[in-house]
């Protein structure tokens, strides 16, 4: 009887032991359980909190980076060095595939020399551009004057003497009353007022969207299509680039332009840009979004 007594109780001993041995091991499997849920969770945090970090600086250079160029000008045509983004991006797309515009190219696009001025872009109504007199009732950005005067001076060295500035600068008022005579000539042609407006549109700015009126286009000559077979056109397809002239609207970007060729037409750039927007074959408008886009 009393060993019958000792076998139970060791039995219950037993028991116990292995009751406990049992709660420890799940109190463990538990433990190994939410420490790996802690370190997942922590992982995941780390993750979210590097990638929005990244996601927030990619944002700011790229808001800094859609500063409108036109914007950048303040009433004296000077460049607001404060629209200018600080940033220092060299390739054309981020991580995410977002374009970035260089520091390089941020400059470029807020240089005077390419200010862009036409149908879409409308020059500050405030701003008058530094003048120099060129002949005594023409006048030119003092700026680029010199480079117009030495161009023309080279093309008379170069045998060709029948060339001439025909028109230069604008005032607004001036670009108005144009396009007033250019629609009521249209009227008088027999077209309708709306047909008189579209076709004046074609070749003459408004007020305000002209290039004469920021003082760095001119026109040649008789300001008509002969100009196209003198010499002087020819002359100027092939030098003007190196005193810092374009072809403004060329026959083949009347799409971008919106304005139809004018071969008598040319517009300071600078020589850098110049040559630059020939050897890439780009009207003003491409070279500008150029820019933007790299």
């Amino acid at each position: 009887m009393v060993k019958k007594k000792e076998v139970e109780q060791n039995r219950n001993i037993d028991s116990k032991d292995n009751g406990g041995q049992d709660k420890s091991n799940r109190i463990i499997f538990i433990y190994r359980i939410v420490v790996s849920i802690i370190m997942i969770i922590s992982i995941i945090l780390v993750y979210i909190l590097n990638h929005y970090g990244e996601s927030k600086e990619v944002d700011a250079m790229f808001n800094s980076n859609s500063i409108s160029v036109g914007n950048s000008y303040n009433s004296n045509g000077i460049v607001d060095e404060t629209l200018i983004s600080n940033t220092t991006a060299d390739t054309n797309t981020n991580d995410d595939g977002i374009h970035i515009t260089s520091e390089e190219n941020l400059k470029k696009l807020n240089d005077w020399k390419l200010m862009l001025v036409n149908y879409e872009n409308t020059m500050p109504e405030d701003y008058i551009p530094p003048l120099s007199n060129i002949e005594d009732d023409r006048q030119f950005d003092s700026r680029a004057a010199d480079s117009l005067i030495q161009m023309m001076l080279d093309m008379n060295s170069d045998g060709i003497n029948h060339i001439w500035a025909q028109s230069t600068y604008r005032d607004p008022n001036k670009q108005g009353h144009l396009i007033e005579e250019s629609i009521q000539e249209y009227l008088e042609e027999g077209k309708t007022q709306e047909e008189a407006e579209a076709l004046t549109l074609r070749s003459i700015g408004e007020p305000y969207k002209s290039e004469h009126n920021i003082g760095l286009a001119v026109d040649f000559n008789d300001v008509n299509y002969a100009f196209e077979s003198e010499p002087a056109f020819s002359w100027l397809m092939e030098n003007a680039e190196k005193y810092g002239f374009i072809l403004r609207y060329p026959a083949d970007k009347e799409d971008i332009t919106k304005i139809k060729y004018e071969p008598w037409h040319w517009r300071y750039v600078g020589p850098e840009y110049a040559k630059e927007i020939n050897n890439l074959g780009m009207c003003l408008e491409e070279y500008i979004e150029y820019l933007k886009n790299n």
